[in-house]
């Protein structure tokens, strides 16, 4: 398994590793020193490489521009590409299981001539997206550096010896693909290839190392604040969260700040909001009434799949694309974060619960999600390729 330091594409797939390990197959995981006991968690073997790519500690290390971002990508998987030569060079692997940003692992598969499985922490191409996103894949092609960046891509897809050598189908058109979404969150489902792609859901496993978080005495209905874990230095966004909820009768509060706010820029806090840089997630959202998110991925996965009505305040990347999405599915309202008062919060608050309609569309999604076979059906379809190899 390859993929790339950071939670939101590492953790989407650790349940799968793990019932893999399970099952009996001998896993070896690459990713930076930073994900080893995470990785480690699961039985697999881990492999360090020296990441290029700005650590979760660090998120004004990105490029601004969409041809500098890419760039960071390919040197990243030109810095892992040496290390997965030398690591498997007399440890052939059977399969090779990568992330959308694990472009070293499919070049690896490709050149070795075994099956490569792209595990898909976010939503996946659908026919004609080329068209549909001209604008996007046009800043990269035509900005200053694209050019560059291409026939740098290139030069090493054939140095590399991958077998797919058009940057665009290598980057983004696996052969083979595990969506770990809920179908309900790919734009244009009705156009992926389902040849190609199959939608498994979120994949969860066992979180009992993470903790538990329990509801307390008295509690009537629970609200868990997040924004993830790298865009989270928005002391003044918490703030409005502590005005809007900390005194809105029978409401508890869990709010989590992560690694780059202090604590003491909140102000006073009053004993209705539990503030935490960290919590289990899936643990609070099991028991919570409603969810204030930044609409990542794996985020708005985990609210449909607890049937949790959701408030999207976006931060970056895809997440205003989900965010967009679940308002769509009629189960979430969107605020972005110049517009989060704690007057807007509120009213988003009170209008979700209160709608009926919001409740049964979250239970008809949750099961939908549910039927999608999880961790279980995504171990089964890679020993299914594995069968094919």
């Amino acid at each position: 398994m390859v993929s790339v330091p950071a939670h939101g594409h590492v953790n989407p797939s650790l349940a799968v590793i793990a019932e893999l390990v399970a099952r009996g197959h001998r896993v070896s995981y690459v990713n930076d020193a930073s994900f080893r006991g995470t990785v480690e968690a699961t039985g697999a073997a881990f492999v360090p490489y020296p990441t290029k790519l700005p650590l979760a500690d660090d998120p004004d290390g990105w490029a601004a521009d969409p041809v500098g971002i890419q760039e960071l990508f390919l040197d990243d998987a030109l810095a892992m590409w040496p290390v997965l030569l030398e690591a498997f060079a007399d440890d052939r692997p059977d399969l090779v299981l990568c992330d959308i940003a694990g472009f070293a692992g499919r070049a690896l598969g490709e050149r070795l001539g075994v099956p490569v499985v792209q595990l898909s922490p976010a939503f996946v191409g659908w026919e004609g997206i080329e068209q549909d996103l001209a604008e996007v894949f046009d800043a990269v092609r035509a900005g200053p550096g694209g050019a560059e960046h291409y026939r740098r891509f290139a030069d090493w897809l054939a140095e590399a010896g991958a077998v797919q050598r058009d940057v665009d189908a290598f980057k983004g058109r696996p052969e083979r693909a595990l969506a770990l979404i809920p179908r309900a969150l790919q734009p244009n489902a009705d156009r992926v290839d389902e040849r190609r792609i199959s939608f498994v859901g979120p994949c969860f496993g066992d979180r009992a190392h993470q903790g538990e978080w329990r509801r307390p005495a008295g509690a009537g209905k629970v609200l868990l604040v997040s924004l993830g874990s790298a865009f989270t230095h928005q002391p003044a966004f918490y703030r409005a969260c502590v005005r809007a909820f900390g005194d809105l009768p029978g409401w508890h509060t869990v709010l989590q700040i992560g690694a780059h706010t202090d604590p003491a820029e909140l102000g006073e806090v009053p004993d209705t909001v539990e503030v935490h840089r960290w919590v289990p997630q899936l643990s609070v959202l099991a028991q919570a009434d409603a969810f204030v998110t930044h609409a990542g991925m794996g985020g708005s996965a985990e609210g449909l799949f607890h049937a949790v009505p959701m408030i999207a305040v976006p931060q970056a990347a895809d997440q205003f694309a989900n965010a967009d999405a679940l308002v769509g599915l009629g189960v979430a309202r969107r605020l972005d974060t110049d517009s989060a008062t704690p007057e807007a919060l509120r009213a988003a608050l009170l209008e979700l619960v209160g709608d009926p309609a919001v409740a049964g569309r979250l239970r008809e999604l949750s099961a939908a999600a549910r039927a999608e076979g999880g961790t279980a059906r995504a171990a089964d379809l890679v020993e299914a390729e594995l069968g094919r190899s």
